[in-house]
C-alpha cells in the first residue's frame, strides 16, 4: 500500500468553518465519485481541531509554523496501482478536475503533498 498524504492551509479569504463545510461536504463526495478511475482504495480527511492541547504540542516541540487546517490521505495498492489509475486518459482529467475543484477551498502555494509508504509500529485496535 502506499499513501498520497495532503497537508492543506485553507485559502485566507474562507472561515475555518466555510472551509471545512466545503471539503467536507462538497469535495469529499467529488473524490468519492472519482476514487475508482484512479485507482484509489481509501480516503480519510482529517480536520484541525480547535483546541489549547495543538498550542501545548506546538510549545513543547517549538514548532515555529503555524498547523496545517487539515491533513487528506488516498491510498493505492501499490506505486503501479497509483500510476495505472492516474496515468489514464481518465485518470488525467480526474486529477486536473481535483485541482480544479480545490481551488475553491485550498491555497496551493501553502500546502504540501506527497507519497508514502507506511510502516506499522502497533495497532492496539
Amino acid at each position: 500500500m502506499i499513501k498520497l498524504t495532503y497537508a492543506i492551509r485553507k485559502r485566507p479569504d474562507l472561515s475555518d468553518e466555510a472551509f471545512r463545510t466545503y471539503w467536507r461536504d462538497h469535495h469529499g463526495p467529488f473524490v468519492a465519485n472519482l476514487a475508482k478511475t484512479v485507482g484509489a482504495t481509501r480516503y480519510v480527511q482529517s480536520q484541525l481541531l480547535d483546541t489549547p492541547i495543538n498550542d501545548v504540542l506546538r510549545q513543547s516541540r517549538g514548532h515555529q509554523i503555524k498547523p496545517f487546517d487539515g491533513v487528506t490521505e488516498i491510498w493505492w495498492d501499490s506505486e503501479e496501482a497509483f500510476m495505472a489509475g492516474n496515468g489514464s486518459p481518465e485518470g488525467l482529467k480526474a486529477g486536473e478536475a481535483f485541482v480544479t475543484d480545490e481551488a475553491n477551498f485550498v491555497d496551493h502555494a501553502n500546502s504540501v503533498s506527497f507519497i508514502t509508504r507506511e510502516h506499522e509500529v502497533f495497532n492496539f485496535a
